[in-house]
């Protein structure tokens, strides 16, 4: 989500008739990814005290109230399912156009407030973006929302260089949750007897599920340490991408996964699972990379030792998915968001 939203602002701030604005909110307003210089940066001078978490939020809300007041923008967006009823209840009754964007599973279930809270508000935004078509069948059932838009992620450009040298790795990027069964990879990337390979997953412990103990204990126990490394966070994982040969991704939940689309950038054929959104819109079937259908993964076991033993497939799939992603180019899902955001309003 944060990702996504650097490389919006970053695509936009190279429009000159622009100025953009970016209002942090939320506990900890750190920035990670690069941003542009010309972005105005908004914070709050409180800090957000958990122990008062009630007067806290009501504080929140109306920084953010007064803070757009004063910036007086013609077009808002608001990215993330549990924030974008925040944004609506912050500035409800003000005439500014909302535009928002859930960046999860579009059957992803909530707690009854916030079903409850999405069903009151999302209704009054000026239009949704959906990642993918299946979210906005999802959507329009669910919002009864006449203006909403299916916009994919802009997918970074992963140069590959002709002198890097590729290595027999099987690569995996994604946060360490039981939804990504990293545990389940792992297994069956050991069940397939060639020398030689690797298994790297890059990502860290995330939703307090504290999962790399949990799959250090796996490799342990398997004897795997020469097989299976796990390498954390890591802020330049484009040199994962371009020195491996394979991409594999069990996750069973995905808005629109990034790592599979810059993954494909890369030149790297997909194994995945075909999970109600996200994959699909990437991977061709038997194309640029294998969709296996969800949960089984003796299949995915089959399509990976598969792509491990056959370089020349391996060219193939590579070479489809590097000029298929280009669909995903930022200038292109770059100029859709400021059609739908701006150019409509006039």
């Amino acid at each position: 989500m944060e990702r996504v939203m650097s490389e919006l602002a970053t695509y936009f701030a190279t429009k000159r008739d622009l100025d953009l604005h970016l209002v942090l909110y939320g506990i900890t307003r750190e920035i990670f990814y690069a941003i542009p210089d010309s972005l105005i940066i908004h914070k709050p001078e409180f800090r957000f005290n958990n122990r008062w978490r009630l007067y806290n939020t009501i504080k929140t809300l109306l920084y953010l109230r007064n803070t757009i007041k004063k910036i007086n923008p013609e077009s808002i967006i608001s990215f993330g399912e549990l924030w974008n009823s925040f944004v609506l209840i912050a500035l409800f009754g003000l005439k500014f156009p909302v535009y928002i964007s859930d960046r999860c599973s579009p059957e992803k279930k909530f707690s009854p407030l916030h079903t409850f809270l999405r069903k009151l508000f999302y209704p009054r935004a000026e239009g949704i973006i959906a990642q993918t078509v299946k979210a906005k069948e999802i959507y329009s059932a669910e919002f009864k929302h006449k203006n909403i838009r299916v916009i994919g992620n802009p997918i970074r450009e992963i140069e590959v260089n002709d002198e890097t040298e590729k290595q027999n790795i099987v690569l995996m990027v994604g946060r360490l949750i039981k939804s990504k069964h990293q545990d389940k990879l792992i297994k069956l990337f050991l069940n397939i007897q060639l020398s030689g390979w690797k298994l790297i997953i890059v990502g860290y412990d995330h939703l307090q599920q504290k999962n790399y103990e949990n799959l250090q204990s796996i490799i342990k126990q398997n004897k795997a340490e020469s097989r299976v490394f796990l390498k954390g966070k890591q802020s330049n994982v484009e040199s994962y991408y371009t020195k491996s040969k394979i991409f594999a991704f069990t996750s069973s939940s995905e808005g629109f996964p990034n790592a599979i689309g810059e993954a494909m950038s890369a030149g790297l054929p997909v194994v995945a699972f075909d999970c109600v959104a996200g994959p699909s819109e990437m991977i061709k079937d038997n194309y640029n990379g294998f969709l296996v259908p969800l949960f089984d993964y003796k299949h995915f076991q089959e399509k990976l030792e598969l792509l491990m033993k056959n370089e020349d497939l391996r060219d193939i799939f590579g070479k489809n998915a590097s000029e298929d992603i280009k669909l995903f180019s930022i200038s292109r899902i770059g100029e859709q968001y400021l059609q739908f955001i701006l150019i409509n309003n006039h």
